[in-house]
């Protein structure tokens, strides 16, 4: 096989993104019989750094922010670029193996931090009977969710991308797509992401490993937090180049509804809830202390908080009530689908429809069920294990069946994942399941939010795998080599997630520093099913939360994210609006500005804020490792002039140079 660069190549087939006319067929970008270099050593290494980098940058924005990180489109963006360096190009058969591998950072991720973060704060809860999770079975779970993710979607691939070719939208896979085969123009736009991301790797570097600034801006000493203090009111800003490149990727609309979210539990609730407070002489649980003696701080972690994870849980419950026939109507039509497949002889198959036999795959099913058996059976420390093993095994296999694909679907029309309701809807049937089998507190806990771990990245799995099929699908890549190396980054994906999150939890999950808010909404409905927790007024608070939720969908508001700006921390959710708001600015028109200029301006600026999310996240999981062996870094300031006059105007300082540089950068773009 030739290892030279194939001539350039110029766009799509005209017939890629619309259906077949009668007769017709699809002839991909890169035909059949082409022998362009697919998977070497180059793509593969590339794709396993790439998803070893995002994995840990992904857990790390995700367990601070409630933000993951969708990773397809930087990683094609890399593999472009980096190619200029090599004497050889990378093919673009190449590049597609490599985006392939590095974007399962993303749906492990997805999975893991939805559920798996609930054990350990459940864990640190005196009397619960929940047992720490273990490095290895986090990795196990992420490992076993995502290849049933991959396993359940590919009987589909024919149903989904040859029967119905040209019907679904495939938003994602478009823009990645695009990226893959623009060559130069994607490295030029590599080098503008890694310059970003070195800049955002230093700032939160000189902020969280070497205290050279204040990591939180109160605007104490600009006399507007000194006049809020007084009044009741608490004003905070995470000082933080990864947090605010998020607030610029989603956008001044969706910050804005999650900032008010926050304003409101700050400005509103904490306020009047101390007003009333002050006045009970007692103490009320869950609070340790008067209301009366609480700061601002302490009063929104004991009571506004559980508002903000009932409005979560209401948010994710009302998500799958909403989508449910559209749910059931996918489900029929999967079904539907796995009926038609390629009957055609192995070797009469072209090297771009090249799958996985069917044997092949009800083998790795049945091995996966084995595999879940074992671990629920031996893996959890829980005494005659067998039934519950058996009903959790079999309660993973058919959700997962019957939920994956609608996940994968839901990507193929509009881009996002529905993972947060329907794992929701799992923990509540697993959770009555093992009730009725007599499995209560922390044994009857622990193992339904295992299940949910598996079936939350396996939804997500298959999501994110019908991207990658679908590029592959147009473009002219071989399936059964997607696959066999989705299995492998799956792999590498779980680990450095699982490691990440062992890093992370020794700053504590549901605490200031790491709030996993949707993990923290996973937890409230475990022991509401599971009734460990009598205190009514945590109940009430929930229920209030339920209540905005729906409120807020009445109103057409979306409950999500206002429901995550209440749960949050104000520090984080600040920087987020201050992103939102660069957004604006740079992608505000110009006079005399064409459609192209405009949408290169708003691609530059997405690149920018993409590589100060990545490297402010990466540069965030070393400072946990560091401050693991030293506890305060390696200062620059002491702890009294980082948090004084001088650390905070030299915080405010630094972050209006970044964000200049944000809006003069982003502003550069052209056409």
């Amino acid at each position: 096989m030739s290892h030279d660069a194939p001539a350039e190549l110029h766009g799509l087939p005209e017939n890629a993104r619309r259906p077949l006319n009668p007769g017709e067929s699809y002839v991909p970008l890169v035909t059949a019989e082409t022998g362009v270099p697919e998977v070497t050593f180059r793509s593969v290494s590339l794709g396993l750094l790439f998803c070893a980098i995002f994995s840990m940058a992904a857990a790390y924005l995700a367990l601070k922010v409630g933000q993951g990180i969708e990773a397809a489109i930087p990683i094609a963006i890399l593999a472009v670029g980096l190619s200029r360096f090599f004497p050889r190009k990378n093919t673009i058969l190449e590049n597609v193996i490599i985006q392939s591998i590095g974007a399962n950072s993303g749906h492990v991720v997805a999975g893991a931090v939805f559920t798996i973060p609930a054990l350990y704060m459940l864990a640190a809860v005196p009397g619960s009977g929940v047992a720490q999770p273990h490095l290895w079975q986090v990795v196990l779970v992420s490992f076993l969710g995502g290849s049933l993710g991959i396993l359940f979607l590919v009987p589909l691939r024919y149903h989904f991308y040859v029967e119905n070719h040209g019907i679904f939208p495939w938003p994602e896979a478009t823009a990645t797509t695009e990226i893959l085969i623009t060559g130069e123009k994607a490295g030029n736009q590599a080098k503008t992401l890694a310059v970003a991301a070195a800049i955002g790797a230093a700032y939160d570097g000189i902020v969280g490993i070497f205290r050279g600034m204040s990591e939180n801006i109160r605007l104490k000493y600009a006399y507007v937090g000194d006049v809020l203090d007084r009044h009741f009111l608490h004003f905070n800003l995470l000082n933080s180049a990864a947090t605010l490149g998020i607030g610029y990727i989603i956008g001044l609309h969706y910050a804005a509804i999650i900032a008010a979210g926050s304003f409101f539990s700050m400005f509103v609730l904490v306020p009047a809830i101390h007003a009333i407070g002050e006045h009970v002489p007692l103490i009320l649980a869950p609070g340790t202390k008067l209301i009366a003696d609480m700061s601002p701080t302490e009063v929104f972690n004991s009571y506004v908080k559980i508002v903000g994870v009932g409005a979560i849980a209401g948010a994710g419950v009302m998500g799958v009530l909403a989508s449910g026939p559209s749910m059931v109507k996918s489900i029929v039509s999967n079904l539907k689908g796995m009926k038609h497949q390629d009957t055609r002889e192995a070797t009469a198959v072209p090297r771009t429809d090249r799958s996985f036999s069917g044997a092949f795959i009800g083998a790795g099913l049945v091995i996966a069920a084995l595999l879940t058996l074992l671990f629920f059976s031996f893996g959890i420390g829980i005494q005659k294990a067998l039934i519950p093993a058996l009903a959790a095994t079999a309660l993973v296999m058919v959700i997962a069946f019957l939920f994956a694909p609608v996940a994968a679907r839901a990507i193929a029309t509009i881009g996002t994942n529905p993972i947060s309701g329907m794992t929701m809807l799992t923990l509540l049937i697993t959770g009555l399941v093992l009730l009725r089998l007599g499995f209560h507190g922390g044994a009857g806990m622990y193992v339904t939010m295992m299940v949910g771990g598996v079936v939350c990245t396996a939804l997500a799995a298959s999501g994110a795998f019908s991207t990658d099929l679908k590029i592959g699908h147009w473009i002219g890549a071989t399936p059964a080599r997607q696959i066999g190396w989705k299995f492998v980054g799956t792999f590498v994906a779980a680990i450095f997630t699982g490691v990440s999150m062992w890093i992370l939890a020794h700053q504590g999950f549901g605490t200031q520093a790491v709030p996993a808010p949707q993990a923290s909404a996973m937890r409230a409905i475990l022991e509401g099913v599971f009734g460990t927790t009598a205190m009514p007024l945590r109940w009430y608070f929930f229920g209030l939360g339920i209540l905005l939720s729906l409120v807020l969908r009445m109103v057409n508001v979306p409950a999500l994210g206002f429901a995550l700006g209440m749960y949050l921390p104000i520090e984080l959710n600040t920087p987020l609006l201050l992103g939102g708001i660069l957004a604006y600015l740079v992608n505000r028109p110009k006079a005399g500005d064409t459609p192209s200029v405009a949408k290169a301006r708003e691609n530059r600026g997405v690149l920018i804020a993409s590589g100060l999310m990545a490297g402010g996240a990466i540069m965030g999981v070393v400072a946990a490792l560091i401050k693991m062996r030293w506890t305060d870094g390696f200062p620059i300031l002491s702890e009294a002039s980082a948090t004084g006059p001088l650390g905070e105007w030299l915080a405010i300082v630094a972050l209006t140079a970044l964000c200049t540089y944000v809006v003069v950068s982003g502003r550069k773009g052209e056409a």
